[in-house]
C-alpha cells in the first residue's frame, strides 16, 4: 500500500509542477529537479522523506496480514 499511495503522490506532484511551470513561472521547474534529486538519492541511501512521514500517518508496508498469498 505504502508504494502505491508513493508512486501517486509523487506522479501528481510532477504533473502539478509541470502545469506550474508551463501557467504561472517558468522557476517552477526547479519543483521537477527536486523531486527526481530526492528519488535518485533515495535510491542510493534507501531513505525517502515522504515514505518516512506516510508511515507516520499510518500508511502500512506491503506485505502485511491482509494481503492474501
Amino acid at each position: 500500500m505504502l508504494n502505491t499511495y508513493f508512486r501517486v503522490i509523487v506522479g501528481f506532484m510532477v504533473l502539478l509542477s509541470v502545469v506550474l511551470t508551463v501557467y504561472v513561472n517558468p522557476n517552477w521547474m526547479w519543483f521537477t529537479v527536486f523531486i527526481g534529486v530526492n528519488l535518485i538519492q533515495s535510491a542510493f541511501t534507501k531513505w525517502c522523506l515522504l515514505e518516512t512521514i506516510l508511515m507516520k500517518l499510518g500508511v502500512k508496508k506491503e506485505g502485511g496480514s491482509c494481503k492474501s498469498s
